[in-house]
């Protein structure tokens, strides 16, 4: 686990740099440390536990969002391939019954029958359905998100959220192993993975959560279960080091809305409350030179130019929609599509925009701080309730 912490962590520090440098974090950059942190969690639980099931078991949790990648960027043009499904459907078969069989003699869990075929079921419908797919027309960026907004039909709902029902089918089934003796207690961390990346991997889709922060946490999930060494705090009851990452993540990124809130006291700078934490004016001339989001609405009228704080709850819909929410990228990288909210901004004089710090950033600190010092809030909770 030290090793595969050292290749997470060298990973991490790259993947912050590309993101604070260009807003994106390329998929191979995460190559390196899962090359590394897979195998290595591989061998820990060989070493542990010797079981092959729980292996199996751990690649197909694995497998199953790399697939899920694969099925959501896919290029139409390519020929789809089968041979990808064939894998991801035999793996949780030998882990739950071929495997399991052979080493006691005894007849495999059938409980986990009817959840295998649903497995089965979901991923060969929405498997055919992406084979079917051809190449769309080219469509500009607000054309993108007008179109990302989906029918509610069960159909399409399936093929959306189909992966909320695989993440639990692989958690129920984790559980059932664990409970039937089959993996013992270092199931635990597969079933926790599950449920842990499978909410990143959601919030992700959602648009609740960058794409990049949420590969960040579930590969941190995938290549170090647990604490490689014991920290300053103690290790935490469950010793599930993805949890405490984000935790001590989050408590760190509180940071710096309390340093914009003190920025713009000292620069005077004035909006409602709760928007002096999460932003600040910037040039509307400018404005393609910074980066965040937007988080006015303007209007002309009768030539005067009227703007409005976008409030929360609409802020949150704008988000998981991506549908109003206008991003200083786009407006750089497509001025021609935004040439009216161009005009007003600079028309506006000055325009509110969120602080864009990378997530990725704190979840690096996040990590360093779990390994050596070990869950914040586990030692907060402990000090409030003197240690009961």
């Amino acid at each position: 686990m030290v090793i595969s912490a050292v290749a997470v962590l060298v990973t991490l520090i790259y993947a912050s740099y590309l993101d604070i440098k260009d807003r994106r974090v390329p998929f191979r950059t995460w190559y390196p440390m899962l090359v590394v942190g897979l195998a290595a969690t591989i061998v820990l639980f060989y070493q542990q536990t010797g079981n092959i099931s729980l292996i199996f078991g751990y690649l197909a949790l694995v497998a199953s969002f790399f697939y899920a990648d694969y099925l959501d960027n896919r290029d139409p043009e390519t020929p789809f391939r089968f041979s990808y499904l064939a894998a991801i459907l035999a793996l949780p078969a030998l882990s739950w019954f071929i495997i399991p069989a052979i080493s006691s003699g005894k007849l495999p869990e059938l409980q986990l029958i009817p959840w295998y075929v649903m497995f089965v079921g979901l991923l060969a419908y929405v498997s055919y359905r992406e084979s079917k797919k051809r190449p769309e027309r080219k469509l500009t960026a607000k054309q993108i998100k007008k179109d990302s907004l989906m029918d509610s039909n069960v159909e399409t709902v399936l093929t959306r959220w189909y992966f909320v029902l695989i993440i639990i089918i692989l958690a129920i089934a984790s559980f059932y192993m664990i409970g039937g003796g089959n993996w013992g207690v270092s199931g635990v961390y597969i079933a926790l993975a599950a449920v842990f990346c499978g909410v990143f991997y959601v919030f992700g889709q959602m648009h609740l959560f960058g794409g990049a922060d949420a590969w960040a946490l579930i590969f941190i999930a995938f290549c170090i279960p647990t604490f490689p060494i014991t920290p300053l705090l103690n290790t935490p009851p469950l010793g599930f080091l993805s949890f405490s990452v984000l935790i001590n993540a989050l408590i760190l990124n509180l940071v710096a809305p309390a340093g914009i809130f003190i920025i713009n006291v000292v620069k005077k700078n004035r909006a409602p409350l709760q928007y002096m934490f999460f932003g600040f004016p910037v040039k509307g001339e400018n404005i393609q030179e910074s980066w965040g989001f937007v988080m006015e609405d303007f209007n002309e009228k009768n030539g005067k130019v009227e703007r409005k704080f976008v409030g929360f709850w609409d802020s949150l819909r704008r988000m998981r929609s991506e549908e109003g929410r206008i991003y200083t990228k786009d407006l750089r990288e497509h001025p021609e599509e935004y040439e009216k909210e161009l005009g007003l901004y600079r028309k506006a004089g000055t325009v509110w925009i969120s602080y864009a710090v990378p997530f990725i950033l704190p979840i690096t600190a996040g990590l360093i701080t779990a390994i050596f010092c070990g869950d914040f809030l586990l030692a907060i909770m402990t000090a409030l309730t003197g240690g009961v």
